[in-house]
Order: C-alpha cells, then sequence, then structure tokens
C-alpha cells in the first residue's frame, strides 16, 4: 500500500475525508499526539486499524468529534444522557486535551469501543484535526499513530517511521504541542475517575467540579520491574476501559531506566550506570527535563524515538515530582521503562 503524505490545505484534507468516509485510514495531528483515525461509525475501518496498530481488539479507541452537539449521537439517551459533570467539564475544556467516557448508544459499533458499553469521547484543539473531522462529516475513531507498544508519535515522520505502507496516508503537520495523550475520565458511576492522567490534571478538573476526583487503582499501582528487560511486563489480563491502561506501553528499542535522587544521587547513578554500560559496550543517552512536566511531555516521545534512531542501547531518565503535570508525565515515563526505577 502506498501511503500518501497530505497537506494542511483544504483540498488535501477534503480528499483524508474521502479516504475516511471511504473505510480508509488516515494519521493527523491533534494537540496531543498524531491519530490514527478511521470512520468510528465503520466496524470494517476500525477493525482495519487495530490490524495496522498491531493493536489487541480489547483495547478502546477514543472518538473524535468536531462540535460538542456531535456527542448526542454517540451516547445513550442523547443530551439527557449528559450528566452535570459531563457539561461542565465540556464547557471549560473542550476542545481540549480531555477524554470524558458515557454509556455509548447503540450506533457506535462494538468494536470501536473494545467490546464495553461505553465509548470514550473528546473534541480536539488542534484546527487541522477539527477541520479534518467537519470535512469527513463522521466521527473519527483515533488512537496514537504508532505501532502498539511504541512511544506515541508527536511529529508526521514519527507516524511514517512506523506506519509508512500499512495505511493510506499521513496529514503532514505540525509537531503536537503536548506530547502525551489526552486525560481519560470516566463519568458513568457516582464518581468521576481519571482512567489515564494527561494535561488536563485532578487538581484542575476538582476546581471545576468543585468535588473529588478519583485515580484509577491502576494508576496507582507501581509492579516491579522484571529481571530480563526482554521479557516484558507481565499482562494484569483486565479489560481496560481507557487506552494506555495496561503495563506495557510507550516503549522504545532500547532499555529505559528511571533515575531518582537529589543532585548528587542522580549524578552518582548515573556515572555508576554509565560506566557499567560502556563496559559491556552499551552506547548510552540520558534525559534529565530539570522537574519540568511541560517540557518532559513536549519532548519525551521524540526523544526516545531520535535515540533509537542513533542506535542507543540504554537510556536514563531522570524522575519528575508526582504531583501535577507531572504524574502524568511519570506515568508514561514508568510505563516506557516497565516501571525500572533505579532508587
Amino acid at each position: 500500500m502506498e501511503t500518501l503524505r497530505l497537506s494542511t490545505n483544504e483540498s488535501d484534507l477534503k480528499l483524508a475525508g474521502e479516504i475516511i468516509r471511504a473505510g480508509g485510514l488516515v494519521a493527523f495531528p491533534t494537540e496531543t499526539v498524531y491519530g490514527l483515525g478511521a470512520n468510528a461509525l465503520d466496524a470494517e475501518a476500525v477493525a482495519s486499524v487495530y490490524k495496522a496498530k498491531g493493536r489487541p481488539s480489547d483495547n478502546p479507541m477514543i472518538v473524535h468529534i468536531a462540535n460538542a452537539t456531535d456527542l448526542y449521537a454517540l451516547i445513550d439517551g442523547g443530551i439527557k444522557g449528559l450528566s452535570d459533570d459531563a457539561s461542565k467539564l465540556m464547557i471549560s475544556l473542550w476542545p481540549g486535551p480531555l477524554t470524558l467516557i458515557f454509556k455509548k448508544a447503540d450506533i457506535v459499533p462494538d468494536v470501536t469501543t473494545g467490546g464495553l458499553d461505553t465509548v470514550a469521547i473528546r473534541m480536539p484543539s488542534n484546527p487541522t484535526a477539527r477541520r479534518l473531522i467537519k470535512l469527513t462529516g463522521r466521527p473519527i475513531a483515533a488512537p496514537s499513530a504508532n505501532l502498539s507498544g511504541r512511544p506515541s508519535p508527536t511529529t508526521a515522520d514519527d507516524v511514517l517511521e512506523d506506519m509508512d505502507g500499512r495505511i493510506n496516508a499521513v496529514i503532514m503537520g505540525e509537531q503536537c504541542d503536548v506530547g502525551i495523550e489526552s486525560t481519560v475520565v470516566d463519568l458513568t458511576g457516582d464518581k468521576p475517575y481519571i482512567l489515564r492522567p494527561g494535561a488536563v490534571t485532578k487538581e484542575k478538573l476538582e476546581r471545576i467540579l468543585r468535588r473529588a476526583v478519583l485515580y484509577d487503582n491502576s494508576l496507582l499501582e507501581k509492579p516491579a520491574a522484571v529481571a530480563d528487560p526482554e521479557d516484558g511486563v507481565a499482562d494484569t489480563g483486565f479489560k481496560p476501559k481507557s487506552p494506555g491502561m495496561k503495563y506495557i506501553h510507550y516503549s522504545p528499542k532500547a532499555t529505559v531506566r528511571l533515575i531518582e535522587g537529589d543532585d548528587n544521587e542522580f549524578r552518582s547513578k548515573v556515572m555508576r550506570l554509565g560506566l557499567e554500560a560502556r563496559e559491556k559496550g552499551l552506547k548510552v543517552a540520558l534525559l534529565d527535563y530539570d522537574n519540568d512536566p511541560g517540557k518532559a511531555a513536549h519532548k519525551l516521545f521524540a526523544e526516545l524515538r531520535e535515540l533509537d534512531r542513533q542506535g542507543y542501547d540504554l537510556v536514563l531518565i531522570r524522575t519528575l515530582e508526582e504531583k501535577g503535570f507531572g504524574f502524568s508525565v511519570m506515568n508514561r515515563m514508568l510505563k516506557s521503562a516497565g516501571y525500572d526505577v533505579v532508587k
């Protein structure tokens, strides 16, 4: 299959919309990461996304819409299916990097939701993404546009590295602003739960809702790393309600280890691990984001991919303070490292 390189101009976006309506796959930029788009209401098209990504079919996809009113056809009960919490968050934070989970309408195929009776929906703020959805005239199911388990793509070149020849087209847009995936909030129960942390933090959600927002228990689990990184991290076997909830995720080809400690401890650990690795003939890289989660989010996935291209064997990353946005970025760092933290 030839993968078309499309620009962000109107005629190319119209072509991309035609491809999606016809059952094809198009990767496109959002403010978070690049998404791999298919018609969310076409079960066969969505199934082809799983195939292109090598993604387990129990992993639900996020449905992207262009206008808040597009939501009504996708959720159980239509406009009456909106809770007060959902309305408050949509008014305050849409468009933006926030995904909300609702009970789904029958029109949404089970393959789009990973077999669940809920659907994850967001309205991106990226103008190219919004225009594409409008021109397509369909809600677009779009997981990150990478091979399953690899770092999410934040540039069109990242997408092509994984997807060239596997999908119909890539919109060659700008680098993504945020750099990690959207916050996912489950609103189907009595209390709001964060299933995946992102740029919209727990603290921001609580200020808007004026009540407690809880983390899903899976976000608070930190399983011990396995002795042999090539064995991966054991699958917990649970059926995820949101993308990114399983442990094996965001991993480059290189081994990733996280380093904790104050400045002196950090330098000592880096020197020891670096020397040990070089004695084994390994090429070692160090990433330190100065405890700045915004900087880390924007650069992490892109830098992991670039270090793979340069043939690094081991990547040492300094940890962030796990509060606010730092908690979200550390979630990605921990998974990319298979929870291997040098304390």
